[in-house]
């Protein structure tokens, strides 16, 4: 037969003659259009694509649209300042702001944002069907008549036509209404009556803020580089300084901050100066002079929420300055701890807007404290860590950074995660004590004792601060509950195994082992040992030396499901690395091991990869024991695996060449083991007629003849091939009129 030869190809030149011609163009496809003339009317789309997250997001919440936030990742040179950071980092930050605290389909409106939101949107007088559930809730704030609601899709789409008509104002020269639209979008901010609904508001209005300061930006630069009649002046670099800037640009500058300090609002105001805060760079050659009196005018926000969403634009406007201080962020940290140690401390009746859930205020307050904690220690460098924390009040000293001070839970947190690997390694036990000492429901304990354990294992510490640390968690946690005490110890397993702690663990596993009996385990509590059990598993390279931990086998008996299924698949991976399994106490466990994996896999689905998986292993396991002179238990091992495992027809294989290589070392043996071949001839004689694959009986029974005639029982041979050749010729009967049928 003549072999076909594959033709020559040449993939390069296929490509190249394939491939759609690339031309360089001046401007993203993607980015904001080149403005047109000032009477040019810009039309508003009201049905743009805007970004979803299928994985995160719920039906009916909307985000920023995509054209929007590629013009903010695009416009990070717009103030043509030296941003430290990456121009998607805010931008993802608020996406995922927006996902993380989705809202229900209707808004209650204000009196603050009726004038700014009713117009264009669908109000309806009373409470919609969808709003019931909250009535119920809270009667009392839909017991007024007439309370006007709205939808989330027509409030954000009113807030998107408000920063188009900034825009088009603004392109018209209009400066006049364009910022008064702004002002009122600013507005918006002091209204927290719907507090889910927040952080949605903050995400949208900033965002106009933020394009209000870039085309305020980019006016005063072109004054300052060319004159009324288009005339190049100069061109400034990025570092210019105030005294290359022309008297018209300071001029047009000043007015800018005349007339956003002229407004009479706190927070509005605070926001759009916020907006052109780089500009201040045009007037002084320390701009960041004045980001330290805006923090200041921070602390006359009454409101809570308002104040903490009020410093995280602050911090982030603050990125655009070239020098950025992180003085005025370590402020913002300081006055927030003031304000949510208020919170804490505060009883139920003492303030009647923050009594219905104080816990759902904090939570909403976490992701300002989360994004100035890491631009705090983003913009700093390695020998400020001693400067930052004693800023914050938590040393005594620099040779102390840690002492047994209070701070709130939830600010402790978010230091802990951004502190250096070397300092958390070389302050293990002053850190341990300050998490003890701050002890507030603003975020739980639990956690902080976790993380500090996945920052310590991240790093090498000192085998004296290791044994400390560990001691000291081992004794706080003795008096939680097993799920709590779980996750904790889950977190430490790795140190305590790479320091060889091996007293420690066994006083771990005798305490889970106590807190199970006493309490039973939930499905939290088995993935939590999954967890810890695989950690061992993945450090011990003898499986004899985790099968000797303390109730090790008594826990793995309390656990089931999938948890305890992959526990098993990890356990029978590390005993089939061997080559021979000969000890009986491991087989024995092996065995129980890859029955509890048999009861919970589906084998008759062997598409699934891990049935296949767990397949395999048990067929290894099976195919490695060896009993050594122990025929006899060997075979009754044989036997006991095809009840257990009747199922499996792959394993059947496996246990009939078992089967025959014991017969075959039996005989070898010299020794007259008559009665036992017998017995492993007519086990292999009764396992292959229960195997559907008939291709697979006629190699099995060639081979256990095979054997038999080896053995000089070749009445067995005979026997067993007339009784294949009938079946074999019965079922091509059945196939052939089956086929005749057809």
């Amino acid at each position: 037969m003549e072999m076909k030869q594959f033709r020559p190809r040449n993939y390069r030149v296929e490509e190249e003659s394939h491939s759609i011609p690339r031309i360089r163009v001046d401007q993203h496809p993607l980015s904001t259009p080149a403005s047109t003339s000032p009477q040019q009317v810009v039309a508003v789309d009201h049905e743009r694509n805007r970004f979803f997250d299928p994985l995160r997001g719920s039906d009916e919440m909307e985000t920023m649209p995509l054209q929007d936030l590629q013009d903010e990742e695009n416009s990070s040179t717009a103030s043509n300042s030296t941003v430290q950071f990456p121009a998607k980092e805010w931008p993802s930050f608020k996406k995922l702001l927006m996902q993380r605290f989705a809202v229900s389909k209707m808004v209650s409106l204000s009196s603050m944002s009726n004038d700014v939101i009713i117009k264009g949107g669908k109000v309806n007088e009373k409470s919609s069907p969808s709003m019931h559930l909250e009535e119920l809730d809270d009667p009392q704030k839909y017991a007024e008549e007439g309370i006007k609601v709205i939808s989330q899709q027509d409030y954000i789409s009113r807030l998107n036509e408000l920063k188009d008509e900034i825009k088009r104002a603004w392109h018209a020269e209009d400066r006049v209404t364009s910022l008064k639209l702004s002002i009122k979008v600013a507005r918006l901010l002091m209204d927290t009556s719907v507090v889910q609904f927040y952080p949605t508001l903050f995400v949208l209005a900033t965002d106009v803020m933020d394009m209000l300061g870039d085309m305020v930006w980019e006016r005063i630069r072109r004054r300052a580089e060319f004159a009324e009649d288009g005339t190049l002046i100069c061109s400034l670099r990025e570092d210019f300084a105030a005294s290359n800037i022309c008297f018209d640009a300071k001029e047009t500058c000043y007015n800018w901050f005349c007339k956003i300090g002229s407004i009479r609002e706190l927070l509005p105001r605070i926001y759009l100066e916020l907006a052109i805060l780089p500009c201040w760079r045009f007037l002084h050659d320390r701009p960041v002079d004045s980001l330290q009196r805006l923090v200041m005018m921070t602390r006359g926000i009454a409101d809570p929420l308002a104040s903490a969403y009020c410093r995280l634009y602050l911090v982030h406007r603050a990125q655009k300055l070239p020098q950025c201080d992180i003085g005025p962020m370590i402020t913002c940290i300081n006055d927030l701890k003031i304000l949510l140690m208020r919170i804490v401390s505060m009883k139920d009746t003492a303030h009647e807007k923050l009594s219905g859930d104080k816990k759902l205020l904090l939570s909403l307050m976490e992701p300002t404290i989360e994004y100035i904690m890491n631009m705090i220690f983003k913009s700093s460098y390695q020998t400020q860590i001693g400067d930052i924390v004693m800023r914050m009040e938590l040393g005594r000293n620099h040779s102390e950074l840690f002492g047994k001070l209070q701070c709130v839970s939830i600010v402790l947190h978010h230091l802990l995660n951004e502190l250096p690997t070397e300092v958390v390694c070389s302050n293990g036990v002053d850190i341990l004590d300050l998490i003890e000492c701050s002890n507030d429901y603003s975020f739980n304990q639990c956690m902080n004792y976790i993380l500090l354990g996945f920052r310590l294992s991240e790093g090498k510490c000192q085998v004296n601060t290791v044994k400390a640390v560990i001691n000291k968690v081992i004794q706080i946690v003795s008096r939680y509950s097993l799920d709590e005490y779980l996750r904790v110890v889950d977190a430490y397993v790795d140190i305590v195994l790479q320091n060889k702690m091996g007293s420690h663990l066994n006083i771990i596993l005798d305490s889970i082992f106590e807190l199970a009996c006493k309490e039973g385990m939930t499905e939290n509590d088995q993935a939590c040992l999954q967890s810890f059990f695989l950690k061992l598993l993945t450090h011990f390279n003898n499986l004899d030396d985790i099968l000797a931990q303390n109730h090790f086998i008594d826990i793995l008996d309390m656990m089931h499901g999938s948890s305890r299924s992959i526990v098993n698949m990890q356990i029978l991976t590390k005993a089939t690395r061997k080559e021979r399994i000969s000890n009986p106490t491991t087989i024995q466990l092996l065995f129980e091991a890859a029955q509890a994996l048999h009861v919970g896999t589906d084998f008759s689905n062997l598409r699934n990869d891990d049935n296949q998986q767990a397949a395999r292993l048990i067929s290894r396991f099976v195919d490695m024991v060896d009993h050594g002179p122990e025929l006899e238990r060997h075979l009754t091992f044989l036997i006991e695996c095809r009840g257990a495992f009747g199922s499996m027809n792959e394993l059947k294989e496996c246990l009939v060449h078992s089967c025959n290589n014991l017969a075959i070392k039996a005989m070898r043996d010299g020794k007259n083991h008559r009665n036992f071949i017998k017995s492993c001839v007519a086990f292999s004689e009764v396992t292959i007629p229960s195997i559907p694959a008939y291709y697979v009986q006629l190699n099995l029974y060639l081979e256990t003849a095979e054997a038999s005639c080896f053995l000089r029982w070749l009445n067995f041979s005979f026997r067993w091939a007339c009784r294949f050749s009938n079946q074999l010729r019965a079922k091509c009967s059945v196939n052939r009129r089956v086929a005749d049928a057809k």
